[in-house]
Formats: structure tokens, sequence, C-alpha cells
């Protein structure tokens, strides 16, 4: 229940001006959010390599209103993509760049976000990197996986995600798990109707753990995207059984979130990717996060209810 308040609270104007103007905010913010401009997400990225951790970087943002924006968005990512190769950060996809739809037009007209998709794969291919779409609302998800399908024959290694809180995930890992494709499997960190999406936790780690199976046991590259000990534990257990080398599939963690684990698993040999965002619209990122572990909502609220 209190996921789901927060995950509407993500939606509240009112809520969104009272966190941001909070001055408390920042600490936790800057647990979760590398900064605010590309320079930042550079920082970042090379003090993550520095330590073994490959990286994916998100432009914050989503549902944008208009082709300008739209257009900006790109803009950012294209230079971002030169900054970190100029830097040698993205040699063989160490660093990588995840991309919402949304955020580059995906609910303005027909066509207009696979273009902008895809002078992102030009830019990440030019500098020796890959692009993931990043997972969405519900609506969002049949045009993303068409935009995936129509651009993989330019971009074989154009990578998307998939929400195992979705009742239809596991028949599109089925179908995603063929060479070559590169899939990250999440929980989800979106409220959706209960026709289209499991609601208890069991059910979800269940649907997870069907959907790991079927990615493990094909020929891609799965990408695990979890916190969760019990489904890292499974993984690994797969892969054995599989027959899977440590460079075939990879662990993915989101930044500020047990950094201990990130570098136990990177230390053991394992490919493990952490999930940076950036960017000055971080308030709908930033619930999410409060949603999945209630520890983060009481540091938050406390922090608020301080006069310091």
């Amino acid at each position: 229940m209190l996921r789901r308040v927060l995950l509407a609270a993500s939606a509240s104007p009112k809520l969104r001006q009272l966190i941001v103007s909070a001055p408390q905010t920042r600490a936790i913010v800057d647990s979760y959010v590398a900064g605010e401009s590309a320079d930042d997400a550079v920082r970042v990225t090379r003090m993550l390599r520095a330590s073994g951790l490959l990286v994916t970087l998100d432009y914050l943002g989503e549902d944008t209103t208009d082709e300008a924006q739209a257009a900006a968005v790109v803009d950012e990512y294209v230079q971002l993509l030169g900054k970190l190769s100029a830097d040698g950060l993205t040699q063989g996809g160490a660093a990588e760049v995840s991309v919402k739809p949304t955020a580059v037009g995906l609910h303005l007209r027909p066509g207009l976000a696979a273009e902008n998709i895809a002078r992102i794969c030009a830019a990440a291919r030019d500098a020796g990197t890959t692009v993931t779409l990043d997972a969405e609302h519900y609506d969002a998800i049949e045009p993303t996986l068409g935009i995936v399908g129509s651009l993989r024959e330019s971009y074989p290694d154009l990578g998307c995600v998939i929400q195992a809180a979705l009742r239809r995930s596991e028949a599109d890992c089925r179908s995603l798990a063929g060479y070559g494709s590169r899939v990250r499997l999440c929980k989800g960190a979106y409220s959706n109707d209960d026709s289209v999406a499991f609601v208890a936790k069991r059910e979800v780690d269940l649907s997870y753990a069907r959907c790991l199976k079927v990615l493990m046991n094909g020929s891609g590259y799965p990408m695990m995207a979890t916190h969760d000990p019990r489904l890292i534990e499974i993984t690994g257990s797969l892969a054995m059984l599989s027959g899977r080398k440590q460079d075939s599939f990879e662990y993915q963690m989101l930044y500020g979130i047990r950094p201990g684990e990130q570098r136990r698993l990177a230390n053991s040999g394992a490919q493990m990717r952490i999930y940076v965002p950036y960017g000055g619209d971080w308030y709908g990122y930033l619930v999410r996060r409060l949603a999945e572990r209630p520890a983060n909502l009481a540091f938050f609220l406390r922090s608020l209810g301080s006069k310091s």
C-alpha cells in the first residue's frame, strides 16, 4: 500500500514542489543522482570505472511535451557520449547510455522517438558503446518494443528493459532471448493496473525468476537488474547450470544502493554495471527509489522534519 501511495505521489505537482523546494532534499538526492550536468556524469563514471564497475547513464526526464524539448534531450545524449568517448570511458561498452523513449518524443508525432533514438544509437556506435531503452509506464511498452524491432537491423546491440511485474513479460522475454539481443530484466518501479501487472511481492519475485530462466537459457545477453540477494544467487546458479561464462551476462544495480555488494560481484569476476542517473529533473526517479526501499523513506522524512 505504501509503495502505491508513493508511486501515485510521483505524479503530484503539489508534492513535487514541496519536496523539490526543501533544502534537506539535496542530501538524499546526492546519494542516488550523479549531479545535474554531463560533466558530473563523466566524473562519477570515471570513479566507478576505476573500481572495476561498468556504467549506464540516464539523463533524467520523461514525458516530453514538445519536439524542441525532445531534440534537446537527444543533443544532451550525443554530447555526453562524446565526452565519455574523449575520456576513454566507452571502450568495449564499459560506459553506455539508457534512454527513456518518452523523453525523446514517444507520445508526440509518430516516428519521432524512433528517429531520435536512431541519432543516439549512431552517436553511441561512433563512441564504441551501446544504448538501452528504459522501461516506462505500461502504455509505452508496445511502442518501445516496436522501436527496438525496427532499429535492431541497423543497431543490433540496441538493448531494452523488461519489467517482471508485468504479466506479459515472460512472453516478451521468450521473443527477445535470441542471439545478440540485450535485455535488462528489472522488477519494475511504475504503478500499473492489476489487470496487467502483478501486485504481491511474491508474485513479482516468481515472475522475475521465470523471466530470468528464459533469458539465461536463451542465446542473448541478459542484464539482471536487481538488489535482491536471493535473485542474485539464483542468477549465479542458473549461469552455472546453463554453462554461461561470466562475460556473457551481467548484473546491474542502482547508483548508491548496495555499493558493497556491487564491489563484491565485480571483484568475483562478474560483469557488474551501475545505473547512474543525472540531470535536474530527478523528482520522479527519487520518489520511485523511496517506494522501493522503506528505509530510504524514513531517512528522507526525518530530513524534511529537521531544522538544520
